[in-house]
């Protein structure tokens, strides 16, 4: 009897280590002192929360870096192009505690804006004028951003554009198999009709000049799910008061108040 629950007390003993030594490896990114200035310096989103929620963001960062890969592609990668990426990551995703991206594994960061064909070299008249993109077929659980617009979307000029949230949003909007601007899996099912219906409606003001919203959210449905969601992070008591349904709706969606917080 005493032989067994010395077993019994080896294995316990075994499997608590091997648990926390698992625990302690879960996190191979560990946010220097220098990379917490850099988010205090670049990422306004992170200077308004509370200092509870700043340290959720910086571990919510380190999964992200530990997760995905970002590779500097025609440059030299930086500690402030890595915060800014995984930041464009965190920021729609912060309202959801247990939810981690499954549909990318890389980031590729360009210097500048690039073609169809992933070109950054070259006349900028020839098609070289993307920003952002998130890979699909053979590219599947790729991403490539433009660092300049990397840069531009957290700077303090930059207004309701942020190329790196954009891209990010598109992944969540994917997240449910289609790309179609109905983020079904986050967005409470009684609201996907009204979401719907408020997409076209202002579509259709903003194709009639009646709306501030960029004239690139109507390219199409999830097009305009990633445009109003960069206004909705970067100016949201500006959306909130302008576009005060869409900014309740996204709200929702995100499990977010950035107005309020």
């Amino acid at each position: 009897m005493i032989y067994f629950a010395i077993i019994i007390v080896i294995v316990i003993s075994f499997t608590l280590f091997q648990r926390r030594k698992k625990n302690l490896s879960l996190t191979q990114n560990i946010l220097t002192d220098a990379q917490k200035q850099l988010l205090s310096q670049h990422i306004e989103y992170y200077n308004k929360l509370s200092d509870t929620d700043k340290l959720y963001f910086e571990d919510r960062i380190e999964q992200f870096l530990d997760a995905v890969n970002i590779e500097g592609v025609g440059l030299e990668l930086t500690d402030t192009d890595r915060m800014m990426v995984a930041s464009s990551a965190v920021i729609p995703i912060f309202g959801f505690k247990d939810w981690t991206y499954r549909n990318v594994t890389n980031v590729l960061l360009y210097p500048d804006t690039f073609d169809k064909e992933f070109q950054f070299e070259g006349n900028e008249g020839e098609g070289r004028n993307i920003m952002g993109m998130v890979g699909s077929g053979y590219m599947n659980g790729q991403m490539i951003l433009s660092r300049n617009a990397l840069i531009k979307g957290f700077s303090k000029n930059n207004g309701r554009e942020n190329t790196g949230i954009h891209e990010f949003v598109h992944l969540l909007d994917k997240a449910d198999g289609a790309t179609d601007g109905i983020p079904e899996g986050f967005l409470p099912h009684e609201y996907v009709e009204p979401w719907v219906r408020m997409m076209h409606q202002e579509i259709n003001k903003i194709e009639t000049g009646r709306s501030d919203i960029d004239m690139y959210a109507t390219t199409n449905e999830a097009e305009f799910f990633a445009v109003v969601s960069e206004y909705f992070f970067e100016k949201p008591e500006q959306f909130q008061a302008r576009h005060s349904q869409l900014y309740d709706i996204l709200s929702k969606t995100f499990g977010q108040n950035p107005a309020k917080e």
